[in-house]
């Protein structure tokens, strides 16, 4: 009895990481791709999409299609596994069908090997436009202004409390993927919509994790405290995960095993750590000694982290995250002693939602425009100033940035304190200065 149980969940899991369902999803949503059809050597599909090994560490490109003939390239109207060839101004598919959609590339390279990717076809410019915008939900340049601008013009209590939660479920998320260390969806047949992140390790998602996570605790954190209609909250949350869960299938990124992994780990991490928020919050705003224990604890929670696996893009977000987290509460500790951003006494809630004007609509623009650059200064200030001294220290060449930071010694401390740094002055700094020149 057990072993037939253990054999149909063994068979379960098979079924949820098979790539096909991925490819055919992204056919079901518009995509296409516009590579020629494999060739079989020894057996074996040539990759295609830019597609990375990372199982074992080691993040190298998959054994490319051998040489072609001239006359095969012109059969084939591409060379050696690149994009099809434009006949006539209009693309052509792996079929070598013209294609009615628009032919376009992934919009960022890969951050490990540069890989740009192919082309690919997209016929639903639609559902292209909003899964793009569904993957940028869990991509830095979301947190890095959604944070802030609900930290300036909202709740600043919910949004630190929303800062650990974030931490918690990105930090052990990528921990996990080094440990288990799956490889993305294989392509052919996936076509990879998204380059990215293409050389990190796919199990579980870690879009799905945030994009879990952060609404529904958002939810959590607001209803109550805010007085608005639960089933407006709730809808909102709920059509938020499943954004973001969707685009990571669809840019083929992620299984589908991947992403009901990440949305189950997600709410395992909310049920075990949620009761502890309060605890967490207090203790970095008024302990004496949380300033040490907070650097210290992050500091080692990245080194731990860096020990999992060889060096990979996920190092990096790992010491971002950690090293955010770690600035905004060394922020709230100071903010507390100096009485910035006081939270609210009970007797006001459930707060009301303030009238939108033009005036409060300027206002919250202008706050965001002024702290975004600040911020974006910081980190412009502070990578400049600590690439150089680091591989100093270490004496590792820094002429080559991306090479320099293939090394532990380099990038732990570089993401560590550049992110701290702009944790640091996004909920000190800026609310700061805010108060200073009357903008609060």
């Amino acid at each position: 009895m057990a072993g037939g149980l253990k054999a149909g969940f063994v068979r379960l899991m098979q079924y949820l990481q098979d790539p096909q369902h991925v490819a055919r999803f992204q056919r079901l949503c518009g995509v296409r791709g516009t590579e020629p059809r494999d060739r079989l050597r020894n057996g074996v599909p040539n990759a295609r999409h830019g597609d990375v090994q990372n199982g074992d560490g080691d993040a190298t490109r998959r054994r490319t299609a051998g040489a072609e003939s001239d006359r095969e390239k012109r059969n084939n109207g591409v060379a050696n596994g690149a994009a099809g060839e434009n006949v006539n101004g209009q693309a052509r598919d792996k079929d070598g069908v013209e294609a009615q959609g628009s032919a376009v590339k992934p919009l960022r390279r890969n951050s490990l090997t540069g890989d740009v990717g192919q082309e690919f076809i997209i016929d639903n410019k639609f559902l292209y436009y909003l899964f793009t915008l569904g993957t940028e939900l869990g991509n830095e340049l979301f947190y890095i202004s959604f944070f802030p601008f609900f930290m300036w013009n909202v709740d600043a209590y919910v949004s630190r409390r929303l800062v650990v939660v974030w931490v918690w479920v990105m930090y052990l998320g990528q921990c996990t993927k080094d440990v288990i260390r799956w490889p993305r969806p294989a392509s052919p047949p996936v076509v990879k919509v998204e380059m990215f992140y293409n050389s990190e390790y796919s199990m579980p998602s870690t879009h799905a994790m945030s994009g879990t996570a952060i609404p529904l605790s958002l939810f959590l954190l607001t209803y109550r405290r805010w007085e608005y209609p639960l089933l407006l909250g709730l809808s909102l949350a709920i059509s938020w995960c499943v954004l973001v869960c969707l685009s990571r299938i669809y840019m083929g990124m992620h299984s589908i095993l991947d992403i009901i992994a990440g949305f189950l780990y997600s709410l395992l991490i909310l049920v075990v750590f949620s009761p502890a928020l309060d605890i967490i919050d207090t203790f970095n705003r008024t302990h004496p000694y949380a300033p040490l224990i907070i650097i210290s604890l992050h500091v080692g929670l990245g080194l731990f982290s860096f020990t999992l696996d060889t060096w990979s893009t996920s190092r990096g977000d790992t010491a971002q995250i950690l090293g955010s987290g770690a600035g905004i509460a060394l922020a709230s500790h100071i903010n507390y002693h100096l009485g910035l951003l006081p939270d609210p006494p009970a007797s006001m809630f459930p707060l009301q939602p303030p009238s939108f004007t033009l005036s409060l609509i300027g206002l919250c623009l202008l706050r965001f425009l002024l702290g975004v650059i600040i911020l974006l200064a910081t980190r412009a200030i502070m990578k400049a100033l600590t690439i150089p001294l680091i591989c100093w220290l270490f004496g590792i060449p820094s002429s080559d940035v991306r090479k320099a930071r293939q090394h532990m010694e380099v990038e732990l401390p570089y993401r560590y304190i550049v992110y701290g740094a702009v944790g640091l002055n996004a909920h000190f700094l800026v609310p700061f200065l805010f108060a200073c020149v009357g903008l609060l």
